[in-house]
């Protein structure tokens, strides 16, 4: 039987041995933002099949189906996704001239976003009939929600926390990284209350603390993405969460293949 992700998370509560650094002198700890902190490894439970032409932007699992968004000018879409064979239940075009991004659940909306057209888009759930469009400054990464907020990613260190009703922006946090900003924050999941990113052109997630934006784990796929990855674009990219189910899914895009794994702390992964 195999450990569930929850347990797995707990386990985040143990700083990993590779990941400490001496104690100071006269025993005073050092703040939170001077350590480094814990390091993931992964074990892979499910493999998947997955669209090898999906230049995959943003996922979402939601009554067990995979709601999935892909990029590109004049081939960018919002589709339903069977997760068990990868079959594309149902499909739907972006504007021929926009470079989809992001996407998120609102309650029986799919909210999405572009990537420099500044330009985003209602669609209906259950028919994924676009309803209607939204302007924002600046360009358009990553989607994901909390219970009260629609949080995006721009490319840039910070995450922006949106009113899900109206769009408008109601602040913003720098996510920082021993003190540093971290820039390329793309694709985003909401998990146990903390946002997942992933973080352009490595193979890296980051675990983010959405009160204060400070990095609270990494998470390094960079074997799977090793994998994966052909040529400089078909990145790690896509992370989804399954809360019923307690499962973390993630792929790339232009990837054959979905993955269901489970978080490892490095000091321990086999």
């Amino acid at each position: 039987m195999r450990r569930p992700f929850a347990l797995a998370l707990v386990l985040s509560l143990a700083t990993p041995a590779c990941a400490q650094q001496p104690a100071p002198a006269q025993n005073v700890e050092a703040p939170a933002a001077e350590r480094a902190p814990p390091v993931y490894n992964y074990r892979i439970v499910a493999t998947y099949p997955h669209d090898p032409r999906a230049y995959t932007q943003g996922l979402v699992f939601l009554d067990g189906q995979l709601y999935e968004s892909t990029g590109q000018v004049g081939q960018s879409t919002i589709r339903r996704v069977n997760i068990a064979d990868g079959r594309v239940v149902q499909s739907v075009s972006i504007p021929a001239d926009k470079f989809g991004e992001g996407i998120v659940d609102w309650g029986d909306q799919i909210i999405s976003i572009t990537w420099q057209g500044g330009t985003g888009y209602r669609w209906d759930r259950a028919s994924l009939r676009r309803l209607s469009e939204w302007a924002y400054v600046g360009e358009g990464w990553g989607l994901t929600r909390n219970g009260s907020d629609i949080i995006m990613s721009d490319g840039t260190p910070e995450l922006r926390f949106l009113d899900p009703a109206t769009l408008a922006e109601r602040r913003r946090v720098t996510v920082t990284l021993q003190g540093q900003p971290v820039p390329n924050l793309n694709e985003l999941e909401w998990i146990h209350g903390e946002v997942f990113a992933n973080i352009w052109q490595t193979g890296f997630i980051y675990r983010i603390d959405p009160a204060d934006g400070r990095v609270t784990g990494i998470i390094d796929l960079r074997p799977l993405a090793a994998e994966n990855t052909t040529g400089t674009d078909n990145v790690l990219n896509g992370i989804a969460y399954d809360q019923a189910g307690d499962r973390l899914f993630v792929t790339g895009k232009n990837w054959s293949r979905l993955y269901e794994i489970d978080l490892v702390p490095a000091a321990v992964a086999r």
